[in-house]
């Protein structure tokens, strides 16, 4: 059920409608201090119905996932045995689902050794994103950040929720569990505020992101084919392709809880602006640099243990995104890039910021635009031919093929 299709559209209304249900005087009386459960309750249903119209199998997932961070934030701060546990078993379960196979095809072909046949596996939508919060949930309570909480329910509707459970953001718990001890639903005022960004997002990812797709795809399915000029356009297309869905789907999910009372963080803001790689992951998936950075980079120990550590520290960090984005060579080698991009920034910082910021801009654009190759390319063979086409430059036509 994408954001993007009328069925969608549907079921929102429908769980606005049974929230608005709720604010009735008379629903209020009946329900006095349970209102704000039966509200809970109500949308963990929703988020059920949601996430088990992709596959309903899936929500047993969902579900063991919620166990685990109930029992394990009731028990981490004074049983390490429930930390681990907690941080260990969601990292095994998103391993099995998207890395066994890729990791195990390339051990065996590596070592020259007959693999042992891939795992029929489905891959459960969102499980990266809902992983993520999972492990963040338990490891702020750890910390002290965030109180374990209480209520199953409110757990379960904050692991769950439905607007940020396919494609983020990456939600706090500090962030949102809040919200849920206050008188937050459905209302005119906040339907008004959501449809706008909804609508936003959906004409980013609806007019723009799914038409350039269709001249990237035809590009990228064959690119010896077209000249360096039309290569160029396609990369560059897909730059803008990639922010307008991505993005797109975060405005979405942001204006869906807009629409029903709660509010979620920002994911993006115009990271093509940007002047230096660093710049551009403080705007680009915001919420992802920020677990990343408080729960890997500063546990190594950041940028305090010196140069060496440091550039060490990021080249982790970058990998372990590029490792989260998908299983596959090409995404650590993206990865590495920016691993690499952002080391050689630290290094090199104060002769780099010297220069004029228009030409800050156009390299790092230019960096960003090439490491998308490598990102969008189905094989390192299509993306050398690419970045070989781009430097060649030969302008030709756009062929009569893309369509």
């Amino acid at each position: 059920m994408a954001f993007n299709s009328l069925g969608f559209l549907a079921f929102f209304a429908a769980v606005c409608a049974a929230l608005a249900l709720t604010n009735i005087p008379a629903a209020k009386r009946a329900l006095g201090d349970k209102l704000f459960g039966a509200r809970h309750v109500l949308l963990i249903a929703a988020n059920y119905v949601f996430y088990a119209s992709w596959n309903w199998k899936c929500c047993f997932l969902l579900l063991a996932l919620t166990v685990i961070a109930y029992v394990s934030a009731a028990n981490c701060r004074r049983s390490r045995f429930a930390l681990h546990a907690g941080v260990v078993l969601p990292l095994v379960i998103l391993g099995v689902f998207k890395y066994f196979n890729f990791f195990v095809g390339s051990f065996c072909e590596l070592f020259g050794l007959a693999e042992p046949g891939a795992l029929k596996l489905l891959l459960p939508v969102g499980i990266s994103f809902y992983t993520f919060q999972t492990l963040s949930y338990i490891i702020d309570v750890y910390r002290g950040k965030v109180e374990a909480e209480r209520s199953p329910i409110k757990l379960a509707l904050y692991i769950s929720f439905f607007p940020q459970l396919v494609s983020g953001p990456i939600v706090k718990a500090g962030e949102f569990l809040p919200q849920l001890c206050e008188d937050r639903n459905v209302s005119l005022v906040n339907l008004e505020k959501g449809v706008q960004i909804f609508l936003f997002g959906l004409f980013k990812k609806v007019v723009i992101a799914d038409n350039i797709a269709v001249f990237v795809n035809a590009v990228y399915s064959n690119p010896v084919q077209f000249g360096g000029g039309t290569v160029l356009l396609a990369v560059v297309g897909y730059s803008i392709q990639l922010y307008c869905d991505f993005s797109g789907y975060s405005d979405m999910a942001v204006g869906c809880a807009r629409g029903l009372g709660y509010e979620l963080p920002r994911n993006f803001n115009m990271p093509y602006l940007s002047r230096s790689v660093k710049e551009f992951w403080k705007r680009w998936h915001m919420t992802l640099t920020s677990f990343l950075r408080e729960n890997v980079y500063f546990p190594l120990g950041g940028s305090r243990k010196g140069m060496a550590r440091t550039c060490v520290n990021l080249m982790i960090v970058f990998l372990l995104s590029g490792l989260w984005h998908g299983a596959g060579w090409l995404f650590l080698l993206w990865g590495l890039m920016h691993g690499a991009a952002s080391v050689l920034y630290r290094i090199f910082r104060k002769p780099y910021d010297g220069l004029h910021p228009a030409l800050q801009w156009m390299i790092n654009f230019g960096f960003i635009v090439v490491a998308w190759v490598f990102f969008r390319a189905t094989s390192l063979a299509d993306a050398l031919a690419i970045v070989k086409s781009m430097l060649m430059m030969n302008f030709g036509p756009l062929r009569d093929s893309i369509t």
